[in-house]
Parts: C-alpha cells; sequence; structure tokens
C-alpha cells in the first residue's frame, strides 16, 4: 500500500486568495524593488559556496539571489503556478515540485539533490500556510534535513499576515521547535536584524 496522502496545506486551501503573489513579486522585481532582504541574511549565516534548501521557495526570488552569491541552492516549492514562474524567471534554479513534508531522503535523492544541507531557508510566512497541525512535524523535517553544524532561517508575520495563513503566536512558535528537537540560537523583528518586536518574527535555530 502506498502512504497516506499529505493534508492539503493552508496555502493550498487559500485557492485564489492566494494566486496573486507571484503576480505581485514579479511586478515588484519588474519595477526594481528590493526583494531579496532575506537572502542577505541568509548569505550571512553560511560560508561562500554553501549547500542551501529554500523550503516554500515560491516564485524563486530568494534562492536565484542565494545562487547568484555562488551557493548550491535547491528550491522546493508545491504550488505548480510558482513552480512553472520559477522555472521561466529564474531557469538556473533548480526547484523540487514537494512541500516540505514531502522531502525525504528518497525524493532528494531522485531529484538529484544533496540530502543534508549547511542551511534550510523557510521564510514569507511559509510556516504559517502549512497545514493545520503539522508545524512540529514540519519544523522537525527541516532539522532532518541540516547537515552537522546547520541552521534553519525562519520568518512569518505574527500580525498583519495574509489573510488565509494562520495566525502562530511566539509562545506556541518557541514550543513547536522545543517539539521538534530544534533550539532558537537568535531571535529579530526583522532580515535587517531590528529589535525584536510584535509584528514579525526572524529565528535563526539548530538542532538541538
Amino acid at each position: 500500500m502506498g502512504e497516506a496522502p499529505l493534508p492539503p496545506t493552508r496555502w493550498a486551501l487559500g485557492g485564489a486568495k492566494t494566486s496573486g503573489y507571484g503576480a505581485r513579486f514579479a511586478e515588484l522585481i519588474a519595477d526594481g524593488a528590493d526583494v531579496v532582504g532575506e537572502a542577505r541574511l541568509a548569505d550571512t549565516l553560511v560560508e561562500r559556496g554553501a549547500t542551501i534548501l529554500d523550503a516554500g521557495s515560491g516564485m524563486g526570488r530568494i534562492g536565484a539571489h542565494l545562487l547568484s552569491l555562488g551557493h548550491r541552492v535547491t528550491a522546493a516549492e508545491p504550488d505548480p503556478a510558482l513552480v512553472e514562474q520559477s522555472r521561466r524567471t529564474f531557469p538556473e534554479l533548480p526547484v523540487i515540485p514537494l512541500e516540505i513534508l514531502a522531502l525525504s531522503p528518497e525524493a532528494l535523492a531522485a531529484a538529484g539533490a544533496p540530502l543534508a544541507y549547511d542551511l534550510v531557508v523557510c521564510v514569507g510566512n511559509v510556516l504559517t500556510f502549512v497545514a493545520e497541525d503539522t508545524e512540529v512535524a514540519v519544523l522537525r523535517r527541516l532539522g532532518s534535513l541540516l547537515a552537522p553544524g546547520g541552521r534553519i532561517l525562519v520568518g512569518f508575520h505574527l500580525q498583519q499576515g495574509p489573510t488565509t495563513a494562520r495566525v502562530y503566536p511566539l509562545d506556541e512558535f518557541v514550543a513547536d521547535v522545543a517539539a521538534a528537537g530544534l533550539v532558537v540560537q537568535h531571535r529579530f523583528g526583522g532580515y535587517d536584524l531590528r529589535p525584536v518586536d510584535d509584528l514579525y518574527s526572524v529565528a535563526v535555530l539548530a538542532q538541538g
């Protein structure tokens, strides 16, 4: 018998309400806007030529920038429309069309991707769009993909986030991190390392 299907993510359940994401970032890029702030912080967390997984890579803006900086980047994105946009916009960025919980060693090997990463990037509210009650499992899966000494960069809204995403209180996030066998090494209020606030959470995680 095959494996049970994964539960639908909040992103998938959002339907048409999430479909404007790719178009919005395409317009921002066309206008010359700065859309790689997350990637600048990610780059500081690793040495040049690091192996990086962009988990929930969307239309590819972060993974592609990290690739241009000389890192070995693998992107993973389950939304077919965003996978198509990513491959069209950033053809040099390899994209695995799978969600985080489907990133098993077998799936990564089949895609010719590394099995362990110096850094996993999971930004842009990805954690608030995963399927209900899978946050610990998602964090545990991300942790399982780390190379020795590897870390995870996570970012999401605490308030005023996308309407189809969940509200993820900080205390629940910290408890889920611990339940997944991870620790919070650093926390900030933004990718520019501004002080912690109650609007947005940026965290650097590592194996406990």
